[in-house]
């Protein structure tokens, strides 16, 4: 859909090949906000280190600037994810250490240290895996995500945390509770981006035809003022229809009422809703919903 949107708000056709690269670009900043989290989620754990030495460094240390508990800089959880290969590598591919969060990070720690739930998670003896696992999840659901200038500072920084944040939330969370169950290079998976850019082709390539379905519906509208994203979702719609076979059409028409409702205007639910149900209903009636693979037609 972004894709799509993108490739219409141009003057010039796409170049060939164009709008798939444009769909991994789309992807890549999916990959770099969930990055900059873990990244964030790892600098406030191990600023316990950097707090303890700055306060042992002052110049009249108290006794307890002396014994800062850094349990936390240690958390084994926190290791696994710094060990992890995958991780290493999106680092050095996405830079998050180059933005200017020092003391972002720093105030965070200090909230941190603050919490019931820091303090109960340093005065437990030993190292529970299930305690190294609950911090590490608090400091992101309980600490980072609540914090307005954290947000403020994400919303900034990634034009699409408002589209990904919800996808890019579940895949954290479970990566926190397993580090290394995923790979950063592939955070979508292949069947999703085949998918992706299957949908994508064939929107594109089977353009007219789909308009010569939607044009007709429109006796009523004027095609020029009806929303752009509306009008791109009611193409991808009817390609699902016609192309997609593992799809079921009242799944297809749902996914894009919601899409319409989430993203468009107000009253886009309902306009999707009746053009996609009365396209469909005529080509069921015209026994045209024999679905096949775009590149076979």
């Amino acid at each position: 859909m972004q894709t799509l949107y993108t490739l219409e708000a141009r003057e010039q056709d796409a170049k060939p090949g164009e709008a798939v690269k444009i769909l991994q670009r789309h992807f890549d900043q999916s990959r770099q906000l969930l990055t900059y989290l873990i990244y964030c989620i790892t600098e406030v754990a191990r600023y316990a280190e950097t707090d303890s030495r700055l306060r042992a460094s002052k110049h009249l240390p108290s006794e307890q600037d002396l014994h800062v508990n850094i349990k936390l800089a240690g958390n084994e959880f926190l290791w696994k994810i710094l060990e992890d290969p995958s991780w290493k590598k999106a680092v050095e591919t996405d830079k998050p250490q180059l933005q200017d969060n020092g003391e972002l990070i720093r105030r965070l720690y200090i909230e941190l240290a603050g919490t019931e739930e820091y303090k109960k998670y340093l005065t437990d003896a030993g190292r529970e895996r299930r305690s190294e696992k609950e911090i590490m999840e608090f400091i992101f659901s309980g600490l980072l995500l609540p914090n307005e200038l954290f947000l403020a500072h994400i919303e900034e920084l990634f034009s699409n945390w408002d589209d990904d944040a919800d996808m890019i939330c579940q895949i954290l969370m479970g990566y926190l509770a397993k580090p290394g169950a995923i790979s950063f290079q592939d955070i979508i998976s292949k069947d999703k981006r085949e998918f992706a850019v299957s949908l994508l082709e064939t929107v594109i390539e089977k353009k007219p035809s789909i308009m010569e379905l939607i044009l007709p519906r429109l006796k009523n509208w004027d095609a020029e003022r009806i929303a752009t994203l509306d009008m791109i979702l009611m193409q991808m719609g009817i390609a699902e229809f016609l192309f997609f076979e593992t799809i079921p059409p009242k799944v297809t028409i749902n996914e894009y009422i919601d899409l319409a409702k989430e993203y468009s205007t107000p009253q886009s639910g309902q306009f999707v809703n009746g053009i996609l149900d009365n396209i469909h209903k005529d080509l069921v009636r015209e026994d045209k919903m024999h679905k096949i693979n775009f590149k076979a037609n």
